[in-house]
């Protein structure tokens, strides 16, 4: 069924505030829910508002956020999530580093102790908007072996990079996971009872498998091989070890029981008009752009995309069209509507 954005997202915060979550709170938490579903990207949309209150019950998730600058220097800082809302201390994040990139020509803060914070473009959209160079990173549970390995190691650890556009034109977002696809597409698979292509993930064993039952109790594949083992490395060093939060297989998954999940954000603000005057960055970019664009292309192709561009299509025509939410996904919403005693319905 296709809902109105507006509309999801009124109920992905009816559903927040009757898990207790503060107004400010809730607001983020369903934008960056429904960024996800605009752009396409629904493993990290409003079907994870169903995981919620098993967690909340268990002790395991805690809501309210409670956001607290354990330092705060310069051009840097450091935020402790809470263990609460992963959205909430993202977009908190982002927020102090931009204000600082103000003061200071770049802005960096980190954050541990927090839960999965959904796309990370959500964020460095954030800071392309104010005109600056926007970088996000986290770490998450372990979904990925070192290369060579046969047993899960490093999470998908995502990267997102954002950059102001064209005048009037949408920011060039790139937002990647360190593994071929994420996790939430072998998890969404499995629900739906479809295979996965071949390449994406291993079994147990190590051996490519094609059953997303089996890669669930594996691991995923790197992009690029050990360029992708590589770079999850790296952002699990800078948005897990640096931050004093979890990094490694010390990582608990949100999808399970386990516990507190640890997970650790690294969030970057550059002002770009610390190295040149914004004017000439666009003018710049805008024959940069339209050279990519212009390139020769290969057989069968009709255009090339810049980064993000593809997702930013999908936002415009499900601003229009709405989003597709599939039956499953709705009678849980409609389930916890009920349990909050909301009057909304998607239906």
């Amino acid at each position: 069924m296709k809902v109105k954005a507006e509309r999801l997202r009124k109920i992905a915060v009816h559903i927040l505030k009757g898990l207790h979550a503060a107004d400010d709170e809730a607001a983020v938490v369903a934008d960056a829910l429904i960024k996800a579903e605009l752009r396409g990207i629904d493993t990290h949309g409003v079907h994870l508002l169903t995981l919620l209150p098993e967690r909340v019950e268990a002790g395991m998730l805690r809501i309210p956020t409670n956001l607290t600058v354990l330092q705060d220097s310069g051009a840097t800082a450091l935020l402790d999530g809470g263990n609460g809302l992963g959205p909430a201390a993202g977009h908190r994040a982002m927020g102090i580093s931009v204000g600082k990139a103000r003061e200071f020509g770049i802005g960096c803060c980190l954050v541990r102790n927090t839960n999965n914070i959904g796309i990370l473009s959500f964020y460095t959209l954030l800071a392309a908007r104010e005109n600056m160079v926007g970088i996000v990173m986290a770490n998450a549970a372990a979904a990925m072996p070192p290369w060579g390995g046969a047993e899960a190691f490093f999470g998908t650890n995502p990267l997102s990079i954002s950059i102001p556009g064209e005048e009037g034109s949408p920011p060039v977002v790139l937002d990647m996971s360190s593994t071929l696809v994420a996790r939430g597409k072998i998890r969404r698979a499995a629900r739906l009872k479809e295979s996965i292509p071949a390449g994406w993930a291993f079994d147990g064993t190590g051996t490519p498998t094609t059953d997303p039952a089996e890669a669930l109790k594996g691991a995923l594949a790197p992009i690029g091989g050990p360029k992708g083992y590589g770079l999850a490395m790296m952002i699990d060093v800078l948005a897990g070890m640096l931050s004093g939060s979890r990094c490694g297989p010390d990582i608990r998954t949100f999808h399970q029981l386990e516990g507190p999940t640890g997970v650790g954000v690294f969030t970057l603000a550059v002002d770009i008009e610390r190295f040149m005057p914004l004017d000439r960055f666009r003018s710049l970019f805008r024959e940069y752009s339209a050279s990519i664009r212009s390139s020769r292309k290969a057989k069968g192709v009709s255009r090339i995309y810049l980064p993000g561009e593809i997702e930013t299509d999908k936002e415009r025509q499900g601003l229009c069209e709405g989003i597709e939410v599939s039956p499953v996904t709705a009678e849980k919403l409609n389930a916890l509507l009920e349990n909050f005693k909301s009057s909304h319905r998607l239906m």
